[in-house]
């Protein structure tokens, strides 16, 4: 008799295989045979018209410190994650000094946008170095398995204290110390190394990430100290603030790639400055992966913005006009705006302080987001468009737009992927051989996305409902499970064959659904993020054990931490 046996569904097994009809059966927690299965099992699940897929292998997140309060690390696992890599983009919380707890979350609030209150709240600080971090990870049990990675910023500043802070050059001997802790921590079960070389990334204070500077010399002595694992990283130019960085960055990293031998991974976008960097990268790339290379592209799945609104977070509220509305409710705060004397005083101050001109402000690519979402919005709905037709000022129309649904409608604001008003170099990077997807954030940017959404977006929107071209079924689901698994060396999950982890999602594909971002106060302290929760998901199955039943939270926790790569199964290899 079978623990447990999933009938009649169609199984996207994640090799890339076109769906099939098949029975799943599943033993101590492993999946052991796939097929027409006779016989009994202590549980079955009926999956007629539903599609099987492995479960969903988001290998950028920032779970760093929701991990030691939330087992199940939502809003991943209500999309069908059943494996979660953080410690991403260089920031983490180990190693740290224990007077230097502080100024780690200072570095995680400033360029990852999770509340420092939260993480001051809710981080239970019981270690110091690295492998004490993991041994307190894996005395706990979740609902997702959980891989993490070493941080360089925490590494530079516990190396060199306040010079590594301030992104002072590494001497022979910091780099020493630093390649030391890698090692230390690769050997422990890390999966990777991690560094951050945008300007974008700032701490709390304004400050660069340490190694945002870092010489060749400070990454390749890290790199040479890796005996297993990623090395990953957010690298310079990636938001466009050097149109020249991104040819750079990817010599030095086919240079590392090919010395070390470890695979590098990095994120790849489309930025506005120039609509077509982000071919010529994927073209070095794939010249590099000729030469032995291993370089992975690390795109997104759709357009990379935020959200604005008055939930949210939005320009007008700098003004001195809108101080009077700070401390009112969403709803309050859209009945005062209706006053035509209030609303003219702040579309006066904004016009005054050139809002109009802002970073967060770009009228031909700010959408009011639907409901459902639409992530790929025309440009006929763009608050410029919007505001044409009307004869108003954009300015305007988005202060009329953010009142409505009782002040809880939100505005999507593309930033990077929609320099052309749609998806296809979304689609073209997705579909490139040397690309993985990430970018989710999955838990990082509270206050202004809900990234750790984008499994579910790939399933409808790419996979089923999008007019300008569609990616096969098959290919979607490889995309986020296998491929994703065996970029970090987990060889046991990611496809469904006798031998590999029954980690496994059952989904009602018609009926698959976002529902709308919303923004709610349940992190420690009060603190406020966005969620983005699903429908269609019947079960997410870790190790064997049913943890979501349609949206819900089974309590089951047989999520463990991972140490280090995993090996194929006998039967696959």
């Amino acid at each position: 008799m079978h623990d447990l046996l999933i009938k009649n569904g169609l199984v996207v097994d994640g090799t890339g295989t076109p769906p099939a009809h098949a029975d799943i059966a599943v033993d101590d927690a492993m999946i052991v045979q796939v097929g027409s299965v006779d016989g009994k099992a202590k549980r079955i699940i009926d999956a007629e018209g539903l599609l099987i897929t492995p479960g969903f292998v988001d290998i950028h997140t920032h779970y760093d410190g929701q991990v030691t309060w939330d087992p199940m690390l939502t809003p991943s696992t209500w999309h069908g994650v059943t494996t979660a890599v953080f410690g991403n983009c260089g920031v983490g919380f180990a190693p740290v000094d224990p007077d230097r707890h502080e100024w780690l979350i200072g570095l995680m609030e400033g360029v990852e946008d999770i509340p420092g209150t939260a993480l001051h709240e809710g981080i239970q600080w019981q270690w110091e170095t690295f492998p004490e971090y993991l041994d307190y990870l894996e005395r706990h049990h979740y609902g997702v398995n959980i891989g993490t990675q070493v941080p360089h910023g925490a590494v530079r500043a516990y190396v060199m204290g306040e010079r590594g802070a301030a992104n002072e050059p590494a001497s022979r001997q910091d780099i020493e110390r630093m390649a030391c802790i890698v090692r230390e921590g690769i050997e422990a079960g890390a999966l990777g190394f991690s560094t951050s070389r945008t300007i974008a990334h700032r701490a709390i204070d304004g400050r660069n990430v340490p190694g945002t500077f870092a010489a060749e010399d400070e990454l390749f002595g890290i790199g040479r100290a890796m005996p297993a694992g990623v090395f990953e990283l957010a690298p310079a130019g990636v938001t466009g603030d050097d149109l020249s960085l991104p040819d750079k960055e990817v010599e030095w990293m086919r240079r590392l790639a090919l010395e070390t031998g470890r695979p590098v991974t990095f994120a790849l976008v489309q930025y506005n400055a120039d609509r077509d960097q982000w071919r010529q990268i994927l073209n070095a790339s794939a010249t590099a992966a000729a030469e032995g290379a291993q370089l992975y592209p690390q795109c997104h799945g759709r357009l990379v913005g935020g959200l604005l609104g008055l939930t949210a977070r939005h320009p007008f509220e700098r003004l001195p006009a809108f101080a009077e509305l700070k401390d009112l409710q969403p709803a309050a705060q859209a009945a005062r705006l209706a006053d035509t004397a209030l609303k003219s005083s702040l579309l006066e101050q904004a016009q005054a302080m050139g809002i109009a001109h802002s970073g967060l402000v770009n009228f031909e690519r700010m959408y009011p987001m639907e409901d459902p979402p639409n992530y790929e919005p025309d440009a006929s709905n763009s608050i410029q468009a919007m505001a044409d037709r009307s004869g108003q000022s954009p300015l305007a129309v988005m202060l009329d737009v953010m009142q409505k649904n009782q002040g809880r409608q939100l505005l999507l604001l593309g930033l990077f992927n929609y320099t052309d008003g749609n998806l296809d170099a979304a689609k073209s990077m997705l579909e490139h051989p040397c690309s993985v997807i990430g970018l989710s954030d999955g838990g990082a940017h509270c206050g202004a996305i809900s990234d750790g959404s984008t499994p579910t977006f790939m399933l409808t929107h790419w996979a089923r409902d999008r007019k300008r071209g569609l990616l096969p079924l098959e290919f979607v689901v490889k995309k986020q499970t296998s491929d994703t698994a065996r970029l970090y060396g987990l060889n046991d999950r990611g496809v469904l064959a006798p031998g590999y982890r029954a980690d496994i999602n059952v989904i009602d594909h018609a009926e698959l659904a976002l529902e709308a971002p919303e923004m709610v106060h349940d992190l420690p302290a009060g603190g406020g993020r966005f969620i983005q929760k699903a429908r269609g998901y019947r079960a997410t199955l870790v190790a064997g054990e049913v943890v979501m039943q349609d949206g819900e939270d089974t309590g089951a926790r047989p999520g463990r931490l991972i140490r280090g790569s995993q090996p194929a199964p006998t039967q696959a290899r």
